[in-house]
């Protein structure tokens, strides 16, 4: 368990963020540590494979890759999975899962791909431990296999990690369409507020106007005070034949030794006081309850709460949520006046909202993330960087804005064009 080959994958545009923690966590370079679409590759061993799980705050999973060959047709699939020695990770006594991916793939139906490798699972276990074989558990299953294919490959792994790695553990309320944890992690990292390879944040108060459930204040205050991402849960290599309780006990009080007070200030707000009430619960749970100062207001009202600093957002959109608050009642009496329905996509939200930022926010920093490519000039602000992100299916941009006093509305021909 010495020399294994690791696949992390991540969402679309974090794999450089993603490589940089892998580093500091395992200290593999050069050919050890690949950066490829969608994901990381790292050789390191089975010690390092636990640390992954725990440490990582923007992979959402630790797969062990198990084989990799070329197919034409499933009769290939089932000769790759019967080579793999799966008895030396679970017993015929545990339960397992298949879930099989496909880019490009010539095969007609993956159902049947799925089925050929269970089929060369359970035959090999029947081989090796006369005629017993383990069980498929589709919802909560011991072990979970990951195959995948292109137009020409397939590639078996075996899961370390159980639940996706985004599962944290601390939240249990939430609202509706939740950001995830590791896209939060992964925003605070194309900011440059935490360095994922050293670790360090910076030395600059942090505040969420839109704070829903806290998912961005509570990663970012864990990660200030040093609180491993997976402290809270549990993990699928416990359940594998090469744990070792020892080994892990021995990980996770060393990670818990690493645990500050943190000294940044961290804020956030919601218009929805049932979402500060969730926000606080999920802070508690997370032990950052201290760390952070949740209040109810209106994005478009509340003042700075700091002298200057970072300000991170992910905002309501017509696919999250309809927006509340000053911008909501200002559609209603516009439509009132006009007879049009409001479309309650936060086509007023973001305008009225750059208005406020400029008028109080001077010195501030905003980061923004948003599925809207032309925010910078419905904001009528001039966008210093923006970065592709994706939040699950949709395609997204991280746009910084350095906020002046006054007017800084981008100019037409800079606004449009840019990708």
């Amino acid at each position: 368990m010495n020399d294994l080959s690791f696949f992390l994958p991540c969402a679309a545009g974090v794999e450089e963020f993603l490589a940089q923690e892998v580093h500091a966590l395992t200290g593999r370079v050069g050919q050890d540590l690949l950066t490829l679409r969608g994901g990381v590759r790292v050789r390191a061993d089975w010690r390092d494979a636990l640390k992954l799980n725990l440490h990582s705050r923007l992979a959402q999973r630790v797969l062990v890759e198990l084989a990799h060959a070329p197919y034409r047709n499933e009769n290939d699939l089932y000769a790759i999975a019967s080579g793999v020695a799966w008895e030396i990770w679970f017993t015929p006594k545990q339960t397992f899962k298949i879930e099989t991916t496909a880019q490009h793939s010539p095969l007609r139906s993956l159902n049947f791909a799925t089925l050929r490798i269970k089929d060369a699972i359970a035959d090999r276990f029947r081989a090796k431990a006369h005629g017993v074989r383990p069980s498929i558990e589709t919802q909560w299953p011991d072990c979970r296999v990951f195959a995948h294919l292109t137009t020409d490959s397939c590639t078996l792994y075996i899961d370390t990690s159980g639940e996706p790695l985004f599962k944290r553990g601390w939240r249990q309320d939430k609202g509706d369409a939740p950001l995830k944890e590791t896209l939060a992690a992964a925003m605070l990292a194309a900011s440059g507020w935490w360095n994922p390879e050293t670790g360090a944040v910076a030395a600059q108060p942090l505040y969420d106007p839109c704070c829903g459930s806290g998912t961005i204040a509570i990663e970012a205050a864990q990660i200030a005070r040093g609180i491993a991402a997976g402290s809270l849960r549990q993990f699928g290599f416990e359940k594998l034949l090469p744990f070792q309780a020892h080994v892990w006990s021995a990980i996770r009080k060393e990670a818990e030794s690493q645990v500050t007070t943190g000294d940044v200030a961290i804020f956030g707000s919601d218009v929805s006081h049932r979402m500060v009430d969730f926000s606080e619960r999920n802070a508690e749970r997370a032990g950052v309850a201290e760390a952070i100062e949740f209040r109810g207001g209106d994005a478009l009202q509340r003042m700075p709460p700091a002298e200057g600093g970072v300000i991170m957002l992910n905002p309501p959109y017509g696919e999250r949520i309809e927006v509340g608050g000053v911008a909501r009642f200002g559609a209603r009496e516009a439509a009132q006046t006009s007879g049009d329905a409001p479309e309650g996509d936060g086509g007023d939200f973001f305008p009225q909202l750059a208005t406020h930022w400029k008028k109080n926010y001077a010195g501030w920093t905003a980061w923004v993330l948003t599925p809207d490519l032309k925010l910078p000039k419905h904001m009528r602000l001039k966008e210093s960087r923006r970065v592709p992100m994706w939040n699950g299916p949709i395609e997204c941009r991280l746009f910084r804005f350095e906020l002046v006093r006054g007017s800084n509305r981008a100019p037409q021909d800079n606004a449009a064009g840019q990708a």
